[in-house]
């Protein structure tokens, strides 16, 4: 039989866990953000060697699976340049760059969506390309990917619990290591999963309000 009361002692060590999950997911999507919205200006150049190294760079992380990717960059990746790498670097270095993959391709489709006339204007102004980018272009293009940007904050909030499997003592790994410890499994994983949902669930609404209110207003 279960008892959920057991649950409560480990409150504390369970929210500490999910303070690393948190740190991990915010930090890899802010980096993973600003560099993903980079790859998409590389995506949309007009040297084919680019387009071709970049597009096969977007590819090959979003066709294979995030685990992969983090049990290679924490076992493969030492190997290859002989080099010892802390399971914390390996993560961020996996979560980061698959951030950057997937926000990519959602500034990329922000970034098709603004008007020609938008560009044209800039050149009419006599705006650097610099200069453009970045009071011109990606105001608009932020603003058009907020619901896909936080999505996939979302979706790598969730997939965030594969980095337990490296050791990094997050939400799922100390949720797991209570559960062994305690033999209580149906309990504590259950925990786990309701603090997931309890993070998640008001974040997929908040891309449902900004998406209705706030593109609508402001975006077109």
């Amino acid at each position: 039989m279960s008892h959920i009361n057991v649950v409560y002692p480990y409150i504390a060590v369970l929210l500490r866990g999910l303070g690393m999950t948190l740190a991990f997911t915010v930090g890899c999507a802010i980096v993973g953000s600003l560099g993903g919205f980079v790859l998409s200006l590389l995506r949309m150049s007009s040297n084919r060697l680019v387009k071709a190294a970049t597009g096969f760079y977007v590819e090959f992380f979003r066709g294979t699976p995030l685990l992969i990717q983090l049990f290679w960059m924490f076992f493969c990746l030492p190997v290859v340049f002989n080099v010892s790498i802390a399971p914390a670097v390996s993560v961020l270095l996996s979560l980061t760059l698959y951030m950057v993959a997937i926000t990519s391709e959602t500034f990329r489709g922000a970034l098709r969506s603004i008007a020609s006339e938008q560009h044209d204007a800039s050149m009419a102004l006599g705006l650097t390309p610099r200069v453009k980018i970045l009071y011109v272009i990606f105001p608009q293009g932020l603003l058009r990917a907020t619901p896909p940007l936080l999505s996939n904050v979302i979706s790598l909030f969730k997939e965030s619990a594969l980095i337990s499997s490296v050791g990094i003592a997050d939400l799922m790994f100390v949720g797991q290591n209570i559960s062994n410890n305690t033999a209580r499994p149906l309990e504590f994983l259950t925990a786990v999963g309701v603090i997931y949902f309890l993070v998640a669930f008001p974040l997929t609404r908040l891309v449902g309000v900004v998406e209705s209110r706030l593109l609508r207003r402001y975006a077109y």
